[in-house]
């Protein structure tokens, strides 16, 4: 349609207003920038502007006509016109410093009639940025700066990790440890996190094969702690009668056939470091006063001493069991229960975040594959969807079973829902049936689930979309992004993993 104004002669052709749109722009660069000037092919300057001629003393040049004519690189340290007369590419928005100071600066190709390029036009668009553009160079000396600090923080936690010699005790994990990107998980590793800041004692509560354990290890890596050594100790797989040495250690010959030289226990191999105390809800009254007057003095009794010894460790305590039922029954100290119940991190069953599972099975079966020396096994849609859809009583323990012995019992690399039943069934378990939103989270009533915060409604949908995409195509993350029209870095950051070097 013809552009046409009684207020202003425009050109009715399309041509006529692209010319008058060129003059115009070259008219308002020439007026509002710091300068320019135009080269020709060849790379000679054929004109400079009245704003740019400030600029030749600084570089060394006397008057305009020492400047026209001249070739471009000799009179412009560190110029880059001639890249783009050579490809045709503009450079919007470079800096460019040399001798007359440091200017933010735009190269664009000129093309005759027939699209050749014929020359080039140079614009300073602002010189003195540290001042004209102060704002823009704050907030990406801020990002650098942020960028900065990360990389020394990566760089910390490795040198926290080193590869473990003989006695060496350390954390085996880190956060990127805990597999997935659902509402449950996202809070359990925010809590985690904060926890690994402090120094006060973390509780861990959470059914049996929810990654208690793992969490430990990683709190310890993200601590101050992380150069001192990992102990950790499974209360409920130590006899009773040897708890209290296990702890404590022994002096040198306590007691009949007693080491000469002694046994450290484990709050002194802990010492300046971390000690897990795995299933503190098993541990006999008899031992609970002296932990808590361990945990309140800071120094310990080896058994058969008469000597004090002084420790430095931050203690991450777990159960499986009801501490709170133990205490009211009388079967736990309530003292020792608030002197441990400082940070409690409640770690959720596998039913309460069912999305995650496509990505624990990808990790598990990546795990499988390196300890095996195998291919990692991959699973049909039909088996994502009959695995999102138990109630995994033993959570990600039983999840991981469940996946090896399919993996081992196939003759093939895949694994379909028939194979999973026929292992579920052999554990004694009935397998449910697949529903269609098996990968989401269950919420109760649609009404409560509605009048949840909307950010956590998005999420949620947002997860079970991935989830099905993911059941669709079979796990393969490639597929999976293009079908949900996002970049498969994208769809790793959705599920809390790191990018892999794979299609997969």
């Amino acid at each position: 349609m013809p552009l046409h104004t009684d207020a202003s002669p425009l050109p009715l052709d399309a041509q006529g207003i692209l010319e008058l749109a060129a003059r115009s722009m070259f008219q308002l660069f020439s007026t509002m920038s710091q300068g320019m000037f135009l080269v020709d092919l060849s790379g000679r300057i054929v004109w400079v502007n009245e704003g740019y001629r400030r600029f030749l003393p600084d570089l060394g040049v006397h008057s305009v006509h020492d400047f026209v004519g001249r070739m471009v690189e000799e009179v412009i340290p560190n110029t880059q016109m001639r890249q783009v007369l050579e490809t045709g590419q503009p450079v919007l928005v470079d800096l460019l410093t040399n001798k007359a100071g440091t200017f933010v600066v735009s190269r664009i190709p000129l093309h005759g009639d027939d699209g050749r390029v014929i020359g080039a036009i140079g614009i300073v668009l602002f010189d003195h940025p540290e001042t004209t553009l102060q704002p823009l160079i704050a907030k990406f000396a801020q990002l650098q700066r942020e960028l900065d600090d990360a990389r020394r923080e990566l760089a910390a936690q490795r040198s926290r990790l080193p590869v473990a010699g003989p006695g060496v005790r350390r954390a085996k994990h880190t956060f990127a440890s805990f597999v997935g990107a659902s509402p449950a998980a996202t809070e359990v590793k925010r809590q985690a996190r904060r926890a690994a800041q402090s120094q006060s004692p973390v509780l861990l509560l959470g059914e049996t094969g929810t990654g208690k354990e793992l969490l430990a290890h990683a709190i310890h890596a993200a601590s101050t702690r992380a150069q001192g050594p990992f102990v950790s100790v499974n209360i409920a797989a130590v006899p009773d009668t040897l708890l209290e040495a296990e702890f404590f250690g022994v002096a040198p010959g306590a007691y009949t056939g007693a080491s000469v030289r002694g046994r450290e226990g484990k709050f002194k191999l802990a010492d300046g470091g971390t000690l897990f105390l795995d299933e503190i809800g098993d541990m006999p009254s008899n031992l609970q006063a002296k932990l808590l007057r361990a945990l309140q003095e800071g120094e310990i009794e080896p058994l058969g001493s008469n000597q004090l010894v002084p420790f430095d460790v931050r203690v991450v305590a777990a159960t499986s069991r009801d501490l709170a039922a133990l205490v009211r029954d009388g079967l736990f100290r309530e003292d020792l229960f608030y002197r441990l119940h400082v940070l409690p991190i409640r770690v959720p069953p596998l039913r309460e975040r069912r999305a995650d599972i496509p990505a624990l099975v990808e990790a598990l079966a990546d795990d499988l594959a390196l300890r095996n020396g195998i291919a990692p096994p991959e699973l049909l849609p039909d088996a994502l969807a009959l695995l999102g859809a138990q109630a995994w009583r033993g959570n990600i323990r039983e999840l991981r079973n469940v996946l090896e012995q399919a993996a081992m019992r196939s003759e093939t690399l895949t694994v379909n829902a028939e194979q999973l039943r026929q292992v579920l069934r052999e554990s004694g378990v009935e397998p449910a049936a697949p529903t269609p939103d098996a990968g989401g989270v269950s919420t109760g009533d649609d009404g409560a689930a509605l009048l949840r915060p909307l950010a956590v409604q998005v999420a949620e949908l947002e997860r079970r979309a991935i989830a099905a995409a993911l059941s669709l195509h079979g796990g393969n993350k490639l597929a999976t992004a293009r079908h949900l029209g996002i970049s498969r870095a994208t769809l790793y950051e959705r599920m809390g993993q790191p990018l892999a070097n794979t299609d997969k």
